[in-house]
């Protein structure tokens, strides 16, 4: 979010909606920051129970962030206006620290072998942040809340497709609940016994009508509340067939690759000859395969493309924990034959982080960007640089980072040269495009290494660290 604003910072001048777009960015920036702080402050307040010198010497860095974070917050504060707007404003900033909290207490406690404490750090801000957005701009939109625009600094202009991807995601995520819901209806309202095979398919009956209700009435009626007049799903029909020729080739090459990848993949997965971090590794090179194109030529239609694969990743996921008849063994068998320990027994969540971690930085890139190459940061550094550095560091790497880790210098080596290899060619293919380009190599071979280096020796889910700190630096 800081690489961000930096950025904008540097374009303001010959943006005439930059003052407006970066004063939003700015509040979203401190959102975050107050969630991070809030989770700091709580995880503090757990080891002090702890006498270790390792636990001590952690709590006194923690304290000394939190308090750097106050004064600069407290800074912030005075150099806004006084009274009750800036105190609502805070209210809404210290809200997201709230959700924060509670949200990675459920997440840890309920999946506890499914992510570390960054990786849950990571999901827990960026849903409260994205959903926190998602309130901003449904409180902008309500009439009875003139003051709220005030308040908030929503943009005035939003991209429709923004918006669809959100009121889809809405309805998604009160999926569970209204499924829940309708479960406890049922179960009460049933007069007798029905077998264990009949139980099952009568839940899977409520959930599929659950996902009717969720994505035909509580998605449409989110989108209108907001300002989209017509059904989602009809404005995504219109903007496919209307003037699109491009969109539907693209989508027929997407349907070729995928098919023929998948079921290739798959069938080597069952022979059992080939090691599963290469099997994974063949998906990252069809993510470039996929994506790089549409990149260049359809980058509107990638955003809404990248919220519709998420969506159907969140419904087979829940099909699949759920065992929803008649998919759930079926899709639960197909994503088995690619897990690694990685993925704990409740959640399958590697798909999930190449999917996002391609789409985030193209997501983040929308609006004013002065930087061509930052869309491409994580198609650059998952698709090529990790899957060159796992490939050859796994058949040739000797010389290892460190005596307990399995990265090598070689494999590293190989990734390095292979983004700065692709970012020669994408910078050609941009340039023929109309782009106007000024690369410093110098700047981006730095910012490729630090990358590449960071994949080698974190212990974090590289799949959704890399991908956000390669865009950071391409952004600065």
């Amino acid at each position: 979010m800081l690489a961000r604003l930096i950025q904008l910072s540097r374009i303001l001048p010959t943006d005439p909606k930059g003052p407006e777009e970066f004063a939003y960015l700015e509040m979203q920036y401190w959102a975050v920051s107050i969630s991070c702080l809030s989770v700091l402050a709580f995880f503090i307040w757990h080891l002090r129970q702890s006498a270790d010198n390792e636990i001590s010497k952690t709590l006194r860095y923690g304290s000394l962030m939190v308090v750097l974070y106050l004064m600069t917050f407290l800074f912030f504060l005075l150099k806004t206006d006084g009274g009750l707007l800036t105190m609502a404003k805070n209210g809404h900033l210290l809200c997201h620290g709230l959700a924060a909290v509670i949200l990675i207490k459920h997440i840890l406690e309920k999946f506890p072998s499914c992510s570390s404490f960054g990786e849950a750090l990571l999901v827990s801000s960026g849903l409260v942040l994205y959903f926190g957005d998602m309130l901003a701009h449904t409180l902008s939109k309500m009439e009875f809340s003139a003051s709220s625009e005030a308040l908030i600094h929503t943009p005035g202009t939003r991209s429709e497709i923004a918006t669809v991807i959100q009121g889809i995601l809405l309805g998604l995520f009160l999926l569970p609940l209204l499924y829940k819901c309708s479960l406890i209806v049922w179960v009460y309202c049933r007069t007798q016994p029905v077998e264990n095979q009949a139980e099952k398919r009568v839940y899977s009956v409520v959930f599929y009508v659950s996902l009717l209700v969720a994505l035909l009435m509580l998605v449409p009626s989110w989108t209108h509340l907001v300002g989209l007049e017509v059904h989602p799903f009809v404005w995504v029909l219109n903007y496919m067939f209307t003037n699109s020729h491009e969109r539907l080739a693209l989508c027929a090459y997407w349907i070729c690759v995928i098919y023929v990848s998948i079921r290739r993949f798959y069938s080597i997965s069952k022979q059992s000859k080939t090691e599963r971090i290469l099997l994974r590794k063949y998906y990252h090179l069809v993510a470039v395969l996929i994506f790089s194109p549409a990149v260049i030529f359809q980058p509107a239609f990638l955003d809404l493309a990248f919220g519709a694969a998420f969506a159907v990743f969140l419904i087979l996921e829940m099909i699949r924990v759920w065992e929803v008849y008649p998919l759930g063994p079926t899709v639960h068998q197909f994503m088995n034959a690619f897990t690694d320990h990685r993925d704990s027994e409740i959640l399958i969540i590697s798909h999930f982080s190449l999917l996002l971690g391609c789409a985030l930085p193209k997501w983040m890139s929308s609006g004013s960007n002065d930087r061509p190459l930052a869309p491409f940061a994580g198609i650059l550094s998952l698709g090529i640089g990790d899957t060159m550095a796992s490939m050859i560091g796994y058949k040739y790497g000797v010389l290892r980072w460190s005596k307990t880790g399995k990265k090598t210098i070689e494999g590293t080596a190989a990734g390095i040269t292979s983004v700065l290899a692709a970012c020669s060619i994408l910078v050609t293919l941009l340039a023929s495009s109309g782009y106007i380009l000024s690369q410093h190599w110098l700047s981006l071979s730095v910012a490729v290494t630090l990358s590449l280096l960071l994949e080698a020796y974190t212990a974090q889910l590289d799949n959704a660290f890399i991908p956000l700190v390669f865009y950071s630096l391409l952004c600065l």
